[in-house]
């Protein structure tokens, strides 16, 4: 039975996509960027500090590296609790021996469990990223906005006393969101966040409360997904970041600057057994002349074109 031609009518839809989230355009026909001092790669390192509650509920689904045997799961609740305790240590040393800048990520129920840590990261004056309440609070379609709202507005209101500035970025646990989540973003003061992952670089989009910019942070080089979910190995996991690189710069010599973002987790990546590997991934990245090492991902967000663009 052929449908009625209702179901073919919707005012969104269009050449390229059917919303009017962002501009579409492909990668390949944008005008070119260029960073500063002509370097041709970004480099955006992110690290997500998370909390998983041991009575994780794991509704609607469970987080990526959440509980997954029967309560209490004190094996893997205690190697999550490895990375805020061991792990992010060692890629502090990692970061200082190479003078990269990251981001943190932060969920705000850590931040009042990890008192030191916090006042660590203040201290050093890094970019903090609010990464919503815990793991087991995820943002989704089912949710009440109002609900939504308040989860939102809790967990900037902690990390914005705890770290004693406005915090503009996001990042949603498990990058999980409702239809409603980025004009919530907006309403609240977040400049740009980073759950979309379907482009290279930094995009302007739209809200129902202003102007945000997208920042992608792939998954697909993340090393929960390569290690974790993949089962590559360690020296896989290497070539696969500078193998990236590799490509981005050479792309970059045709089409204009280019940006690479990794998104790490103590937990996962401040294994002994690990960090060596990232560490000689990035020492290949910095070696390269023509790499750029932004002061942070906010200076990435409110760089180029994407940040002038307006709904």
């Amino acid at each position: 039975m052929a449908l009625d031609n209702t179901y073919l009518e919707y005012p969104l839809r269009r050449y390229g996509m059917d919303h009017d989230r962002y501009q579409w355009s492909l990668l390949a026909q944008r005008p070119p960027v260029q960073w500063p001092s002509g370097k041709k790669l970004a480099l955006w390192v992110n690290v997500s500090l998370q909390f998983f509650p041991l009575n994780a509920q794991g509704k609607p689904f469970k987080a990526p590296g959440s509980m997954t045997m029967p309560y209490p799961d004190l094996r893997h609740f205690t190697l999550r609790d490895y990375g805020n305790r061991v792990g992010v240590f060692r890629l502090l040393k990692v970061f200082d021996r190479l003078g990269i800048r990251p981001t943190f990520a932060v969920n705000a129920d850590l931040a009042t469990r990890t008192p030191y840590l916090m006042r660590l990261l203040r201290e050093r004056g890094y970019e903090i990223i609010a990464h919503g309440w815990n793991m087991d609070t995820l943002h989704h379609g089912g949710m009440n906005p109002g609900q939504e709202d308040d989860l939102i507005r809790r967990s900037l209101d902690v990390l914005q006393q705890t770290f004693e500035r406005n915090i503009t970025g996001w990042l949603s646990p498990a990058r999980s969101e409702s239809a409603q989540t980025p004009d919530l973003l907006t309403a609240h003061g977040i400049r740009y966040f980073c759950d979309w992952v379907n482009d290279d670089m930094p995009y302007a989009f739209r809200t129902a409360n202003g102007p945000l910019v997208a920042m992608p942070l792939p998954t697909e080089l993340e090393d929960v997904f390569i290690l974790m979910n993949n089962l590559h190995t360690e020296e896989s996991y290497m070539q696969q970041i500078m193998d990236a690189a590799d490509f981005l710069l050479a792309e970059a010599e045709a089409q204009g600057g280019r940006m690479l973002g990794l998104s790490l987790h103590a937990w996962m990546i401040g294994q002994p057994h690990r960090i060596g590997y990232l560490e000689r991934a990035l020492e290949y990245i910095m070696s390269k002349s023509e790499v750029w090492m932004p002061e942070n991902a906010r200076e990435l967000a409110t760089y180029g074109p994407w940040a002038m663009e307006k709904p």
